[in-house]
C-alpha cells in the first residue's frame, strides 16, 4: 500500500491537537476517486480548525483543508480516469471530509472539476476558494443587474483574499470600486506603489481606527464624503 503524509487533527477534551502523521491508503475515508494532491490553499476557515477557535470540524479525526487540485491516481466513477487534472473545494471538505491538506485524498467523482488546461494546478490553487468566493459575488452583483455605470462599489475587507480578488475582477469589468479595510497595518499592501491592484478604477480607503462598538463599518462613513464617494453603494464584503 501507498503511504502518504497527512496534517492530522484530533479533539483531546476541548483541545485541537494537530500533528503531521504518516498513513497508509488504506486509513482514506469513502469516496471513487483517488486524487494525488498537488496544492492546497489555506483559508480562514483551515486557521479555525487547526487552532481550534471555531466549531469547523464535524467529524473526528480530520484531515483539514476545504479545497485541493491534483492528478487523479484512481477512479471507479465513469468521468474520471487516472491522469486526468481535477479541482475541487467545498462538500464539506475539511469539515466532514478530509481535505486538502494532505499528500493524497480520496472523494466522491462528483465533486470534482476537470481543471482547466489554461491552469496548473498551483494557479488554481492561488486563486483558490477565496477567488472562487469573490467571482460568485461578483457575478451575483451582474445577476441583479449592476452595470459600471450605476456608480461605485464597496468592497469590504478588501485586504483580505476575497475582497482583494473582487477589487481585481471589478476594476478589470470596468467598475469604480472603493475598497475599504478596518486595518491600518494592510495600508502598505494596498497603496497603489505594491502589487496589489493599482487600477485607476479602484479607490483605496484606509482606516486602522475601530470603534470598540461598532467597529470598522463606523470608520468607512465617516471617510465616505471627504472620498467624494455616494453614502449607498452596492457592496460586496469581503
Amino acid at each position: 500500500m501507498k503511504s502518504f503524509t497527512a496534517l492530522m487533527l484530533t479533539q483531546a477534551g476541548r483541545n485541537t491537537d494537530a500533528a503531521l502523521v504518516e498513513l497508509d491508503e488504506s486509513a482514506l475515508p469513502d469516496g471513487n476517486v483517488d486524487v494525488r494532491v498537488e496544492y492546497s490553499s489555506l483559508n480562514f476557515k483551515d486557521a479555525l480548525a487547526i487552532t481550534g477557535r471555531g466549531a469547523i470540524i464535524k467529524r473526528w479525526p480530520l484531515v483539514p483543508g476545504i479545497d485541493l487540485a491534483g492528478i487523479v491516481e484512481g477512479s471507479e466513477h465513469a468521468d474520471w480516469k487516472p491522469g486526468d487534472r481535477v479541482v475541487v473545494n467545498g462538500w464539506g471538505l475539511g469539515e466532514t471530509h478530509w481535505g486538502g491538506l494532505a499528500q493524497r485524498a480520496r472523494l466522491n467523482g462528483d465533486w470534482l472539476l476537470a481543471l482547466p488546461a489554461a491552469y496548473d494546478s498551483r494557479q488554481a490553487m492561488a486563486i483558490g476558494t477565496a477567488g472562487y468566493t469573490a467571482a460568485l459575488c461578483v457575478m451575483a452583483l451582474q445577476q441583479h443587474g449592476l452595470k459600471p455605470s450605476d456608480g461605485p462599489v464597496l468592497v469590504t475587507g478588501a485586504s483580505g483574499g476575497v475582497g482583494s480578488v473582487a477589487v481585481v475582477l471589478l476594476a478589470g469589468l470596468g467598475f469604480q470600486v472603493a475598497a475599504s479595510t478596518g486595518r491600518a497595518e494592510q495600508a502598505g499592501c494596498m497603496h497603489p506603489s505594491t502589487r496589489l491592484p493599482s487600477d485607476s478604477n479602484a479607490h483605496w480607503i484606509v482606516s486602522g481606527a475601530r470603534s470598540p462598538n461598532r467597529g470598522a463599518s463606523s470608520t468607512f462613513s465617516a471617510r465616505c464624503s471627504s472620498a467624494r464617494l455616494p453614502s449607498r453603494m452596492p457592496r460586496c464584503s469581503g
